[in-house]
């Protein structure tokens, strides 16, 4: 008996000693034991690829980039299973050389901009992968490294993966935006922090023809729009998309939705944001390739100098950059909530404003605000537009270019919300409130049917519709 109990003990042994020192507990492979040298002078390319292989090839695990050291490297690939861990007090930066980094990571979408074709981290086809750790990722993408002429590379392109996971990770001075994800699936981003600020275009996270991507408790400080959604292809989707507990910083918009928008785009939930010191807008919404966009929810936020706290355009535009010539229909936009906003804009002189337009051939659908409380400083004197003076977002006066609000021609009719070629809106308790005596209307409505107000207010006096027309 005792023999045979002493044989199942080493059995038992033998079958845990097979599981613990299996791939399905992961390893770490730092990138000082494949030759990093990690003084952040010396190119660590090579060694950071080498370990990110053979843990790939060894079923995956964390490549590790070690406290207290900086990892100067060029374009690197992120394989199968392989978590890139930057651990705290440490620093991954890219190569100030635009030589370290390779041709074959795909391009940007968006035409005339092939000179962000490059990028720092890219991965294509791979599948349970992710970058964690509290360190730095740094881009090092200064003006006097990259500009249009050398290049200027992104710091993140995933294209066609899935199962990926961003935590704590810090993300800084990329050359141009912080990450591209193309066509990829089951996406987590959660605490990361986003600072683009040394180049042009530094968007945040930008989700392109993505399903199932949800981001928490993040913050971006970025010189483009902080995060992007977008569909590039007609047979591509951006659908089932959260974001929530995020703070907002940027030198153009906080969310924009669209541009890129040959696809479909559906059941989008944003809650529990906060928008700080937007130079353009807080919420931008646009839809101009001929796809639907529908089924989104924005409830929660908290606005502080937004001028434009929600821009929504529905037009006709070319903005992906292999997108035939010919100007695509326009299909349908609509189906929105937007729900307890707070905003203040005391210190924004003009058009500090919530602006909704679509064309006459192309109606914005189905769209609620309620629950909106928001403060402006008002015009002393009236030099806005008539109704009639507000230019429409047709092709010849978007010359070829975005739809953004300047090309509507100047100061708006209305001093809070401004809405045309509109069709079902459903409109309860928004308050507005003026620090000046602003001539203009509060609410302008312009070309807009089946309208239902309740309990609107300018300066705690309510808006009649007869008024608001």
């Amino acid at each position: 008996m005792k023999s045979l109990n002493t044989t199942y003990c080493l059995l038992v042994l033998m079958v845990l000693g097979t599981f613990l020192t299996s791939p399905l507990f992961g390893r770490d492979y730092s990138v000082l034991d494949y030759g990093a040298l990690a003084d952040g002078t010396s190119n660590d390319t090579k060694a950071v690829q080498t370990a990110i292989n053979k843990c790939s090839e060894s079923g995956g695990g964390r490549v590790i980039i070690p406290s207290g050291k900086v990892v100067l490297i060029g374009t690197i690939y992120l394989k199968d299973y392989v978590t890139l861990f930057v651990e705290n007090g440490a620093t991954l930066k890219g190569s100030p050389d635009i030589n370290d980094y390779t041709k074959d990571t795909h391009k940007n979408r968006y035409k005339n901009e092939p000179h962000m074709d490059r990028c720092l981290i890219y991965a294509e086809n791979a599948k349970f992968f992710g970058i964690e750790g509290r360190g730095t990722i740094d881009g090092n993408g200064h003006p006097k490294f990259f500009n249009r002429k050398t290049g200027r590379p992104m710091l993140i392109r995933f294209l066609n993966c899935s199962n990926i996971q961003m935590r704590s990770i810090q993300l800084i001075n990329p050359a141009a935006w912080t990450s591209a994800w193309i066509n990829c699936n089951e996406i987590v981003v959660e605490g990361i922090r986003i600072k683009s600020r040394v180049n042009h275009n530094g968007d945040g996270l930008d989700f392109d023809g993505c399903n199932n991507v949800m981001v928490s408790n993040c913050s971006f400080d970025t010189s483009d729009d902080s995060i992007c959604l977008q569909a590039s292809d007609p047979n591509g989707s951006c659908t089932d998309i959260v974001i929530n507990n995020c703070i907002f910083e940027s030198k153009w918009a906080g969310i924009r939705i669209g541009l890129l928008s040959r696809g479909d785009f559906e059941r989008v939930n944003v809650t529990n944001c906060t928008f700080k010191n937007i130079k353009d807008s807080g919420l931008k919404i646009q839809m101009n390739e001929g796809g639907a966009m529908k089924n989104m929810t924005f409830s929660n936020m908290t606005m502080t100098n937004v001028p434009r706290p929600i821009f929504m355009t529905f037009c006709k535009q070319r903005a992906h950059v292999d997108a035939p010539e010919e100007l695509s229909p326009m299909h349908y936009m609509g189906d929105m909530t937007f729900e307890n906003f707070q905003i203040d804009n005391r210190m924004v002189e003009k058009n500090a404003v919530i602006a909704m337009t679509g064309l006459p051939e192309g109606r914005i659908k189905n769209i609620t605000l309620k629950n909106i409380n928001m403060h402006i400083a008002g015009e002393e004197a009236s030099e806005s537009l008539s109704k009639a003076e507000v230019k429409e977002l047709t092709p010849d006066v978007l010359e070829g270019w975005w739809p953004e609000f300047r090309r509507l021609g100047g100061t708006l009719p209305a001093s809070g919300i401004y809405l045309r070629h509109m069709e079902g809106v459903f409109m309860e308790s928004v308050k507005l409130f003026t620090t000046n005596d602003d001539k203009r209307s509060p609410i302008v409505f312009d070309d807009v049917e089946n309208i239902d107000i309740h309990r609107c207010f300018v300066n705690g006096n309510k808006i009649e519709m007869t008024l608001t027309h």
